[in-house]
């Protein structure tokens, strides 16, 4: 699916936060770059904004990856998570979809397909959206709010804050740009990944070049807020917006793709809570996760 051309060294929160023009919902994105917020447009987008909450409210998005970069235009999720499964491999797990939703382009308040904007991605047929969605790391509105390019492309979100992320989201090549360098990349590792951003290349004992999934850009979105900060008394601080649909559960991971461990459960329940981890190791990568009754 496509917008038509369209570490490790961890304890880094990257969630989502979003919000409509008057206030909407607000979702994190936590990412092994660093962490950015958007804002959704619940009430000009309702339908598109209640399509991508369920994903997140199901938790689809956990340990999911970015797995199309075209640099200057667009870095795009939502189609796969990895499957930790042992010490020497992984696995790609294929996000299970809902049904299409109607595009809502000419629904509500316009808005363009500039930078630091999200609109899912789709096929030539303007109502064929499900999981996967796009962030537009430039103005892209030219070509992706044509209605002759899929109806055009709904932006239903964009981000607020500090947008440092999208510049390092965008600092990307197509492989070979720099063959003197092994790090930032577009690679073809074959479809679906056909432009796969990762982290670095690496060389095998023949000295050809290979893709490791610890080199993927991994991301999870929720809308709990999770911060994590270091007490003067040592350790970890995990910060995040209780939720009340259901267990909390605070894990954190060593490694990626994520092998998880739990560090505490907690009811379900309402406002700003925190866990201390009094782990020293600095290598600690913490997602809070739901846990439905």
């Amino acid at each position: 699916m496509r917008p038509m051309r369209p570490y490790t060294g961890f304890v880094l929160p990257l969630l989502l936060l979003a919000a409509t023009a008057e206030a909407g919902t607000r979702v994190q994105f936590r990412t092994t770059l660093g962490d950015f917020y958007l804002e959704l447009f619940d009430e000009d987008k309702p339908v598109t904004v209640a399509n991508f909450l369920r994903y997140v409210n199901e938790g689809a998005y956990e340990d999911s990856f970015f797995h199309r970069m075209v640099p200057n235009f667009v870095i795009q999720g939502g189609l796969g998570t990895t499957v930790h499964r042992g010490a020497t491999n992984a696995s790609v797990a294929y996000i299970t979809t809902h049904a299409q939703i109607t595009n809502e382009f000419h629904v509500g308040t316009f808005y363009s397909n500039v930078a630091g904007t999200i609109a899912m991605a789709k096929t030539a047929d303007p109502n064929s959206a499900t999981s996967q969605f796009f962030i537009n790391l430039m103005d892209n509105s030219s070509s992706l709010d044509k209605t002759n390019n899929s109806g055009g492309f709904t932006v239903f979100g964009r981000v607020i804050g500090d947008t440092n992320i999208l510049a390092k989201l965008n600092n990307f090549d197509d492989f070979g740009a720099d063959t003197n360098r092994h790090s930032n990349f577009v690679v073809n590792a074959g479809s679906p990944f056909g432009e796969l951003p990762v982290t670095q290349l690496r060389t095998n004992k023949s000295g050809n070049l290979y893709v490791d999934f610890d080199d993927l850009i991994y991301v999870d979105v929720s809308a709990l807020a999770v911060q994590i900060s270091t007490p003067a008394a040592g350790g970890h601080q995990v910060t995040w917006n209780r939720s009340d649909r259901g267990t909390n559960i605070v894990e954190f991971t060593t490694q990626f793709p994520p092998s998880w461990s739990t560090l505490t459960n907690l009811p379900a329940g309402a406002g700003t809570i925190s866990v201390i981890d009094p782990s020293a190791l600095t290598n600690r990568f913490y997602r809070v996760r739901i846990q439905k009754p």
